[in-house]
């Protein structure tokens, strides 16, 4: 078998990052996937261009796609659409909820034609409520989440972005990766196809599961106090970084937790780099204290971690060890802690990962030879499958490198084609 997917057809009509991505995966799964792109290129073509129309944001996107160039705006291009559905499966679309009726290619329109398909929309806010007319790209999403809050770095007392990476629209790639196999199983049971609705906003919350989360007899007396303090602080003219302090400081006051944190679960400065540390149970804690040779009164019987002398030995504790990771190398850190059987590794930079020894060991890159760019190296699949192995063949497509050839198993003609170009309703 070509991979799990194999025979499954799918229109991408998506932009950017979320969309796209989960295209790709389908498309690493066995997948036809055909890109709808404009004539003149979907944004993410452009941004930190290669050569004219290539971009490292879309090649690494787009991988194993044939690209289809139609304006939508013709009525003579929404018929190609109308003229491929019956041949499709999955559908992926991540407009505004306006958008697709506006293009003719909303799930009323499209599942009329064809009742089996799954049609997956993803948007920002979701698809009802005072905000989901709106645009919405990764950083709004963080700051309207809490993401942005939560991660707590600020810049003269403004709230930054996690600039890693775009972490709503890769997380939500992969929910709407993992929903259409869903409704592509239950569909094999049925035969009926389905609406499946993604968000940005939804998958940023379901990231902080046990942060956003109420049990009423614990919770809901003292959030509503925190909610009600924060918006007297806002009404007040508070800077964003006072409330933050504030909030903060409900955090830092279970010290039990803090304190763990603050000690095993972190980052220290080694002699030579930096290593990374994370125990998440009494017993590792306790290896770990073992293994570096500190003493810590919390594992004693009886102790209790909210008396203020508990508390002020924590603090102290923690500088302590801060010091001791400072009189090795990582490497020797390393074995000391790999043989007491603690969980840590090195902070590494991502540009060093193309030569990783894990990274190569599990085949987690894979090389292709674009056709404009050249030899690329880029990840491979995430998952690995015994029985239908994923094995992506292709890189990303140029712009409309498919046209013709999607174009002619449809019936068109050499002289429609042409017709179609010349009125701009197919690219070049």
């Amino acid at each position: 078998m070509k991979g799990p997917l194999e025979n499954i057809r799918v229109l991408d009509f998506s932009e950017i990052i979320a969309g796209p991505f989960a295209g790709m995966l389908l498309s690493d799964m066995g997948a036809d996937v055909i890109k709808i792109e404009p004539p003149w290129g979907e944004p993410w073509r452009f941004s930190q261009p290669i050569v004219p129309n290539e971009s490292r944001t879309y090649i690494s996107l787009n991988r194993g796609k044939k690209s289809l160039t139609l304006d939508l705006n013709k009525d003579s291009a929404k018929q190609i659409i109308y003229d491929l559905i019956n041949d499709i499966d999955v559908v992926i679309v991540n407009y505004r909820p306006d958008v697709p009726a506006n293009l003719g290619i909303d799930y009323d329109t499209l599942s009329k034609m064809n009742p089996k398909l799954i049609y997956c929309q993803n948007t920002a806010y979701g698809s009802e409520g005072n905000d989901s007319y709106r645009p919405g790209y990764d950083i709004i999403i963080q700051a309207m989440s809490g993401l942005m809050a939560a991660d707590g770095k600020l810049n003269e007392g403004i709230p930054q972005s996690i600039s890693a990476t775009a972490l709503a629209d890769f997380s939500t790639a992969l929910t709407m990766s993992m929903s259409i196999c869903a409704a592509l199983h239950a569909r094999s049971i049925t035969g009926k196809g389905q609406k499946i609705e993604a968000s940005l906003l939804a998958t940023a919350l379901a990231l902080q599961t046990t942060s956003f989360l109420e049990v009423e007899m614990v919770d809901k007396e003292p959030k509503e106090e925190l909610i009600e303090t924060i918006n007297l602080l806002r009404e007040s003219g508070a800077p964003y970084s006072d409330i933050h302090d504030y909030v903060d400081g409900i955090r830092l006051n279970n010290p039990a937790a803090f304190g763990i944190r603050m000690i095993y679960y972190r980052t220290y400065q080694a002699k030579d780099s930096v290593i990374a540390v994370a125990c998440l149970s009494d017993r590792l804690r306790k290896k770990m204290a073992d293994a570096i040779g500190i003493y810590d009164r919390r594992f004693e019987p009886g102790y209790k971690a909210d008396q203020e002398d508990n508390i002020a030995f924590t603090q102290n504790l923690r500088k302590e060890v801060e010091e001791l990771f400072l009189t090795k190398t990582v490497q020797e850190w390393m074995e000391v802690l790999d043989s007491a059987g603690v969980p840590c590794g090195p902070v590494k930079f991502v540009s060093e990962l193309m030569t990783d020894n894990q990274v190569i060991a599990n085949d987690i890159i894979r090389e292709h030879e674009h056709p404009l760019v050249g030899k690329i190296k880029m990840i491979g699949p995430i998952v690995k499958m015994s029985e239908t192995p994923l094995v992506p063949h292709d890189p990303s497509p140029t712009l409309g490198q498919n046209n013709d050839e999607i174009l002619n198993a449809l019936g068109y003609s050499e002289k429609k084609i042409k017709e179609l170009r010349d009125s701009g309703a197919v690219g070049e």
